[in-house]
């Protein structure tokens, strides 16, 4: 074995490559830190990234302020819990709005195009276990904004029937439609839009009820009386039994108001609100 004279010795160490930067200990601790599994969810729950996948198309998101969800505390009646979204204006003109429902086994509940109307709905769903309850707010720029709330419950509010599919009696009233538009007393700048509150008559079906498939009104459209559209809703099987909407105009629709759509079996809805 050759050994080599101490000179030489270090000028062969000298000479080989210095270590690389992603081998260096930095480089490795960083590369061992996990990724957020939770894409910044304040609810850390695990569905939130497939949901976003699923139902946004897996678009950018962002968890946004602005996009205001209310809803009870606890849901003492887990079939009709009320919720309501509002947007601040601040954040300029949306495009559409979903509604998701984290650990309901149907997720999707509503989604909403306001078309003319203001970024703001009001509503009633199923719950079948506490969850995080979101709305998720397109822009024009594609972007998502999503606000939420939690809701506490007993649940079970997806898979039991309702009152009149218990007792027969939505044969009798299926896709009867009624409502009333509020206006704001002239000149009570705090109160300067008009709001329109509609019911269909409908049992809303969910199809996890053993022989019940699902039922649902599916479609509606808000129209004035020259029969533009002023808003335009896609509802799923959470939605509670015999819907309520409500839905804010900046100033009141001309020539009445008219509501039409279908559900999923294509019975038609329509109706004039007086």
């Amino acid at each position: 074995m050759q050994v080599l004279p101490f000179a030489a010795a270090l000028a062969v160490l000298l000479a080989l490559p210095a270590p690389s930067a992603a081998a260096t200990p930095a480089k490795t601790a960083a590369a061992a830190v996990p990724a957020d599994e939770f894409e910044g969810d304040p609810y850390r729950s695990l569905p939130w990234s497939d949901m976003r996948k699923e139902f946004l198309g897996g678009g950018k998101a962002v968890f946004d302020s602005r996009v205001q969800v209310q809803g009870p505390a606890f849901a003492e009646d887990p079939m009709n819990v009320p919720i309501s979204v509002k947007v601040d204006p601040a954040l300029g003109p949306v495009q559409r709005m979903v509604l998701l429902v984290d650990r309901n086994p149907i997720r999707k509940v509503l989604e909403y195009q306001p078309v003319t109307a203001l970024p703001a709905i009001a509503f009633r769903f199923k719950l079948e276990q506490a969850s995080p309850v979101r709305a998720a707010v397109q822009t024009q720029d594609g972007l998502w904004h999503v606000g939420g709330t939690w809701v506490d419950s007993a649940g079970g509010g997806c898979t039991v029937s309702g009152a009149t599919r218990k007792d027969g009696s939505w044969t009798q009233t299926l896709g009867e439609v009624s409502g009333r538009l509020f206006t704001a007393a002239p000149g009570n700048a705090e109160a300067s839009f008009s709001r329109l509150r509609v019911r269909v008559m409908h049992p809303q079906d969910t199809g996890l009820v053993g022989g019940i498939p699902a039922f649902y009104v599916n479609k509606l459209s808000v129209r004035d009386g020259k029969e533009r559209e002023l808003a335009r809703l896609l509802s799923f099987e959470p939605v509670s039994e015999n819907p309520v909407f409500s839905f804010d105009f900046a100033t009141p629709p001309e020539g009445g108001v008219f509501v039409v759509g279908s559900d999923n079996n294509g019975n038609r809805i329509a109706s004039k609100v007086e």
